[in-house]
């Protein structure tokens, strides 16, 4: 029986919130018969195992509850807004039931009589029911199959299977050593391929629609608009992206502060909207989508905006910032006040917000799981929050980087910019006993890591050391001073050694393809432990400041296989891997690379060689990827958008000049529009009407195959229908008839001879457009 009960109260809570929101949806459409059904099945399912589990109280409430319903899906009853709002009290109320069965508590019951009278026609509640606000959502949930599984057990799998890819990387790098044959390499690949396989197939198992943190925002929304005397319109998108099931639970109190927030702060009441020439119902949009390897929610209202010279004044007269902080802040700048501990943009403290306590804590903890907080607003224009998310909490993008001897990743969500310290708008100064950096007219505060870490530098002679430019838990950005920027790698990251965490600067450790295990940063605790204050910003046009920026572009230098120092823009680089010569073919006129079971096109500088590895750059435009064979990486500099254009077109865009070294620039455009292979929406279909003719099957279906259709075979009657039919009579769909002759004969007329290879597919295109229009 304890079992029994155990998966009851589980199920019940993962369905509630879900409920809450098709509830307050139906209420918006009450003749929406699926929303019905669905809450319906819940109480119904709830009363059956309350009576199987001897829960009188539980079943005595849904009864009612299903009683009631029953009556709106017959007809009877109309789902007024007083029926839903006791629907609504009596879902809460079972709620408390379950959070107390769990718990081992008993609540009074004095209360239920009421709860139960209130959904008869004509009875008034003597406790208070919210009204109702017209609120959208997503659609309803679609059911599946499932099992259940402790998160102990997908961590303890995670954990192996991350065990798995650093013994692959330590394979590799024995492998690259020992240059070992083609033999060997093709089982390595294989390897590979079957351990990110595996990789990902876990790695889905801790992955969770978004939509059970998205659900019950309708009725968070409906209760908060209604208290504070607001109309407020939802719009929920992007249910069905998934997250680590860890990380919905770590955001699930920020992005409930950012809604209430939202409500209280930015969206004004109906009056004032009316006066300022809005609609009465304000909108709150929340949406998610994955772009890369990061998740991106945006919380988006039309209310009255923050005005940051406001917050600006606030923050100045509680001490926060000074006079000489905000003289050179960008608007930007200003805004990100708000994320200050102990400010609030308030007029007075109310229930709901007001306090200053909220949103430090919010960024704090996006910050925590390796994410980022945007905020863009005007004032009554709205707000615009968006929260940057890692994909898994195990598996990050970083950036390696190398002081002295020893190399530490920093991870890449928090790298604003990379700048080689030397260059005419980059400049390192010794200001107050420390270093600062003037870096496109701002000041900011420097890290220098060798003598932060007590190393002694390593960096070759005459080379000039990288500033990274990073942003700190506080927002406030800062400049790490490092010896070299040697490579992105997706890391798997695991906590170190507890002497080394207690440093309160490292996140983690992890085992790259060397087998040297490195430490990765955190930032915020780096910035901390350094005890850097951010920097402010000298005073310069924004204009001109934004001129420059726009001026320069991050590029990723490397040693083509030719010999030849290239660059291409470092947007386009999706990573850089290393693939064996065997996965490397030329097929159809022109190289290929199969890899992850993906034939993408292969392009290279140089001739390739015969056995052994390759670098490649894995380019891509957003839609489709190339892959660049390459020598060696070199470096990533930001180079000037202007340069000198070759004449003709061709893989390279022009020659620029760095350092008195002429260095080559590649010509995305013209890679992508000669190799990158375009996804068709749909792949048109062809049937051959008589599938019992040899021919047909010999010679005809390769041709069309061969030209980009799908062929089909026999009658469609019941099958799937055909763009267009060679050879059939009597079919509805556009027909070709084809003559063994080259001559047309008697009663042959608009046929083609079935040799005459450009007419038949002329034809087939035709009918297919046809077919289309």
């Amino acid at each position: 029986m304890d079992d029994l009960l155990t998966d009851f109260i589980a199920e019940t809570r993962e369905t509630l919130d879900a409920i809450a929101g098709e509830l307050v949806a139906w209420e918006a459409d009450p003749g929406d018969r699926t929303r019905l059904d669905a809450i319906f099945r819940f109480v119904h399912t709830v009363k059956g195992s309350c009576g199987f589990l001897d829960l009188p109280r539980l079943a005595r409430l849904s009864h009612a509850a299903e009683d009631v319903l029953a009556e709106v899906r017959a007809g009877t009853r109309s789902p007024d807004a007083s029926l839903v709002s006791a629907v609504l009290a009596i879902i809460d109320r079972i709620g408390e039931l379950t959070d107390a069965l769990e718990s081992g508590e008993t609540l009074p019951d004095g209360t239920d009589g009421l709860l139960i009278a209130a959904l008869q026609p004509g009875d008034e509640p003597e406790s208070e029911i919210v009204a109702a606000q017209p609120v959208a959502t997503s659609a309803p949930r679609t059911a599946s199959r499932s099992i259940r599984l402790p998160v102990d057990l997908l961590d303890r799998m995670m954990a192996g299977v991350s065990d798995m890819v650093l013994a692959r990387n330590e394979l590799s790098r024995a492998l690259r050593l020992a240059e070992t044959g083609t033999v060997a390499d093709v089982a390595f690949e294989r390897l590979s391929q079957c351990v990110a396989e595996v990789r990902d197939a876990v790695t889905r198992t801790r992955m969770a629609r978004i939509d059970g943190l998205f659900s019950v925002l309708p009725r968070m929304v409906r209760d908060l608009s209604s208290q504070l005397g607001r109309a407020v319109q939802l719009d929920i998108d992007g249910s069905d992206v998934e997250l680590d099931r860890e990380m919905i639970e770590m955001i699930r109190d920020p992005l409930t502060h950012i809604v209430r927030n939202s409500i209280d702060h930015g969206i004004e009441t109906p009056e004032d909207r009316m006066a300022a020439g809005k609609a009465a119902a304000g909108r709150l949009r929340i949406s998610a989508r994955q772009s890369g390897n990061q998740i991106l929610i945006d919380a988006i209202d039309d209310g009255r905006g923050i005005d940051a010279d406001r917050l600006v004044a606030k923050a100045m007269a509680a001490g926060l910032v000074t006079q000489e902080q905000v003289a050179g802040m960008t608007w930007q700048r200003k805004l990100a006040l708000v994320f200050l501990p102990g400010l609030s943009t308030a007029k007075s403290v109310t229930d709901i917000s007001g306090r200053g306590v909220g949103m430090d804590v919010v960024r704090a903890n996006i910050e925590r799981i390796g994410g980022m907080i945007d905020i863009d607003s005007r004032p009554g224009n709205g707000t615009r929050l968006t929260l940057r998310l890692p994909l898994t909490l195990t598996i990050i993008p970083a950036l390696i980087i190398g002081s002295g001897e020893h190399n530490f990743a920093v991870p890449r969500s928090a790298i604003e910019e990379i700048v080689r310290a030397g260059r005419g708008d980059v400049k390192l100064q010794l200001l107050g006993g420390g270093l600062v950096a003037h870096i496109r007219g701002r000041t900011l505060p420097v890290i220098d890591l060798g003598e932060f870490l007590g190393n002694e530098r390593g960096a070759p002679p005459g080379r000039r050391p990288v500033l990274v430019v990073l942003r700190s838990g506080a927002g406030e950005p800062f400049a790490l001073l490092v010896d070299a920027v040697l490579d992105h790698e997706e890391l798997v990251v695991k906590p170190a050694a507890p002497a080394i965490m207690a440093t309160g600067i490292y996140a983690g450790t992890t085992l790259p393809d060397n087998s040297r295990p490195i430490l990765l940063f955190d930032v915020a605790g780096l910035a901390a432990a350094a005890n850097v204050k951010g920097g402010g910003e000298e005073k310069a046009d924004d204009a001109v400041v934004h001129e420059i920026e726009a001026a320069r572009v991050p590029t990723l230098l490397f040693r083509d296989l030719d010999g030849v120092k290239r660059g291409v823009r470092l947007g386009l680089v999706e990573r850089i891997e290393d693939v064996g010569r065997a996965q490397v073919a030329e097929t159809a006129g022109q190289l290929n690379l199969a890899h992850q079971g993906v034939i993408a096109p292969l392009v290279a500088g140089g001739p390739l060689p015969a056995e052994g590895r390759l670098r490649i750059l894995q380019l891509g435009d957003g839609h489709s990827r190339i892959s660049y064979a390459i020598d060696s990486v070199i470096d990533v500099v930001e180079l000037p958008n202007e340069f000198t254009a070759v004449p003709v077109p061709g893989p390279i865009a022009g020659i620029i000049l760095l350092e008195s070294e002429q260095v080559e620039l590649l010509d995305a455009h013209w890679l992508f529009a000669s190799r990158a292979k375009a996804r068709p929406r749909r792949v048109p279909t062809c049937r051959i009407a008589d599938d019992r003719d040899p021919w047909s099957r010999q010679f005809l279906e390769p041709v069309l195959a061969a030209a980009g259709y799908r062929v089909l075979f026999g009658q469609a009657e019941d099958g799937e229908a055909a763009d267009v039919v060679i050879g059939g009579v009597g079919s509805p769909e556009p027909c070709i008839r084809l003559r063994a002759a080259a001559e047309a004969g008697e009663g042959e007329g608009g046929s083609i001879w079935r040799y005459d290879r450009a007419s038949l597919l002329d034809a087939v295109a035709a009918a297919v457009r046809h077919g289309r229009d």
